[in-house]
Formats: C-alpha cells, sequence, structure tokens
C-alpha cells in the first residue's frame, strides 16, 4: 500500500503530509514508496496463505481497565498474526506502530529472544474511530491492520 516513509527510521504515516517524524523526529525526511506496508481487508479466520496467518495483527478490545480503574479506559490489545509469529534475532517482529483515526499514537520496538510479538496501549474511553496498526517484520516488512471502536 503506497505511503509516506521516514528515511531514517522507517516510520510510515498514514497522512498525506508529515513534515517531523513523531518517532525519531528527523525534519523532511519523508518519502513517498507505493509498496510502504502490506494492506489487506481480510476476515482472519479465513486466511489461508501461512505468512499472511503470521504476520497480520489481530487485535482484542477490553472495554474495562484494570490498570487505570479509576478512569474510562478502552484497552487495545494487539499480537502479530493469528499463528504466532517467531522472535528470534534472525526472524522477528522489530515493532508495532499504532495509529488512531490515522494519526500516529504510539510506537512499540520489541527485543527478539525475550518477548512475544504482543502489546496493548490504553486509550482514554471516549475515543470512536478506527485503531489502526502496523506490524513490522524483519523478513517479510510491514503488515497493516485496523479495527473499529465506538
Amino acid at each position: 500500500m503506497r505511503g509516506l516513509v521516514c528515511k531514517m527510521c522507517g516510520y510510515v504515516s498514514l497522512s498525506e503530509v508529515e513534515s517531523q517524524c513523531p518517532v525519531c523526529k528527523a525534519k523532511d525526511v519523508f518519502q513517498m514508496k507505493e509498496d510502504a506496508y502490506n494492506y489487506k481487508m481480510l476476515d482472519i479466520e479465513k486466511i489461508a496463505n501461512e505468512t499472511e496467518k503470521k504476520h497480520i495483527p489481530v487485535f482484542t478490545i477490553v472495554k474495562k481497565c484494570d490498570l487505570i480503574p479509576e478512569s474510562e479506559c478502552l484497552d487495545v490489545h494487539v499480537k502479530i498474526g493469528e499463528v504466532t509469529h517467531p522472535m528470534l534475532s534472525e526472524h522477528c517482529i522489530t515493532e508495532i506502530t499504532f495509529y488512531v483515526n490515522n494519526k500516529f499514537v504510539e510506537n512499540v520496538m520489541f527485543t527478539p529472544n525475550i518477548i512475544n510479538a504482543a502489546t496493548v496501549i490504553h486509550l482514554k474511553g471516549d475515543i470512536i474511530g478506527k485503531v489502526q496498526v502496523i506490524g513490522n517484520c524483519n523478513l517479510h516488512g510491514k503488515w497493516f491492520n485496523e479495527v473499529c471502536i465506538k
């Protein structure tokens, strides 16, 4: 899928205009790439391709948060792949980038051999729209998925 990519850190913007990278803070370093990430609107349970099963981000929405119980909080859990993705030095997920309604909100980086390719963000409970995620595999590139929240 077409997108702006930071030449310094590889961050993919879901916006058409970007002057400063929100991840590495570099200025005027974006270039348009036709193959910035893999994008397929698929029902994750109907995917037959093993590569897709290991790379497309999968969401779980939790409407009650135990970590921040005094506020309205919406937890968005993300793991990479319906099938567990390897987390070896030679083949791993390096990062997961979160967006809300096409705006960057968080970038989580992973260390192979220690951690699984899964994370969570805690959104304020009044957020509506789409949560989008791009996961990066060091061998198979960037993979996108999104979920609607209400």
